[in-house]
């Protein structure tokens, strides 16, 4: 088989002369796992033997109509994934030249819960891209069974054994590691110290707990962590689990709240009359925080940047789908240290993202 001058040999040529599938094509051709190295060298030598090359103009007038990504995000901790969302929105609006751009936002219950339940019925491969933020990944295995399924974006935490064209999400790791430097300085005499988290089958909750121990036994080793704690984005899970805490360790030294979900934690914390006085790094940043670490009752909060995650995650899938530039398979953005002394630089913020979003 060979191309015409006119018609030059793409992806269906190349998938015709082995008899495998376009997925498999495109899987070999962009380094995607998922194929067998026998099966890419087949398709990288035939590509080659093709003359194949990748017609980016040609692939533009091909999507000239309006792109459509489906964005899959979870219901609990929507103080973290609204402002996702808005940073998504921005980005919609801003890429206003040449292709136009539609996303459409599905909710399904928490990480990891209802997530492929939610896509199925969304109906996911209608889309031109998917943004998820992945819960549990054997459970999102399934979706990757089907070759000719949309390009997908983790968002949030990632999953880097499944088929995913990328990730974007804050460096978890590192996260944990600032929580034990800052614990580690304002504690200098031995104390116990804990880590409440979301989900530790999550990437990115487990990453938090690895970095916070990691750090703790070499620049805190005066410090003892207690077996971590899961709240799985539950408000009453996460009071109780605090509560439960306080109660068997009075004397606890410092709190690390590695998820979001931390205003139950709080609640339980100032039930116990603790609040001020035990140091507590927290996750992210919402109006409800903002009095408490301009009070000094919290040490510190550690921003995800959620905003511009999803603003990453949007244009880096329409650059993707255009063919317009590569992107890099793991973006993992610096979390921003929020205190008492530059929190002002971050609260202005809040309202400009709350506005992006429609009226519930």
């Amino acid at each position: 088989m060979s191309g015409s001058a006119d018609k030059p040999n793409g992806i269906r040529e190349i998938a015709e002369a082995l008899g495998v599938s376009i997925g498999t094509v495109d899987r070999a051709l962009h380094g995607r796992p998922g194929i067998s190295p026998q099966t890419r060298d087949s398709v990288l030598r035939m590509a080659k033997k093709l003359n194949y090359k990748p017609n980016f103009a040609a692939r533009n007038l091909k999507l000239s109509r309006t792109l459509r990504f489906g964005i899959f995000l979870p219901e609990r901790i929507a103080v973290y994934f609204d402002s996702m969302q808005a940073g998504m929105q921005a980005a919609a609006e801003r890429l206003t030249t040449g292709t136009p751009l539609e996303l459409k936002f599905f909710r399904f219950p928490r990480l990891g819960d209802g997530d492929v339940e939610c896509m199925e019925r969304a109906r996911w491969h209608q889309f031109d891209g998917v943004v998820l933020a992945p819960g549990n990944p054997s459970g999102l295995s399934t979706l990757f069974r089907d070759s000719s399924a949309p390009p997908l974006l983790f968002i949030g935490s990632d999953a880097p054994l499944l088929d995913r064209i990328a990730s974007v999400s804050s460096d978890a790791t590192v996260s944990g590691r600032i929580a034990a430097d800052l614990l580690g300085r304002v504690l200098p005499q031995p104390a116990k110290v804990a880590m409440i988290a979301g989900d530790l089958r999550i990437q990115d909750h487990g990453e938090k707990l690895r970095g916070f121990s990691e750090s703790l036994a070499v620049h805190a080793p005066q410090l003892t962590l207690l077996p971590p704690l899961e709240s799985h984005d539950n408000p009453e899970e996460g009071y109780e689990a605090a509560r439960k805490l306080l109660r068997r360790h009075p004397a606890l030294g410092g709190l690390y709240l590695g998820t979001a979900n931390s205003l139950p934690v709080l609640r339980a914390v100032d039930e116990a009359k603790l609040l001020g006085r035990l140091k507590i790094v927290t996750t992210d940043l919402f109006p409800e925080l903002v009095p408490l670490i301009e009070s000094d009752r919290i040490l510190c909060s550690l921003h995800q940047r959620p905003f511009t995650q999803g603003k990453m995650a949007v244009e880096m899938l329409y650059a993707h789908v255009l063919g317009l530039k590569p992107v890099p398979p793991i973006t993992r953005l610096a979390p921003h240290l929020v205190l008492r002394s530059n929190l002002s630089l971050f609260a202005d913020g809040l309202d400009q993202e709350a506005s992006l979003l429609p009226d519930s």
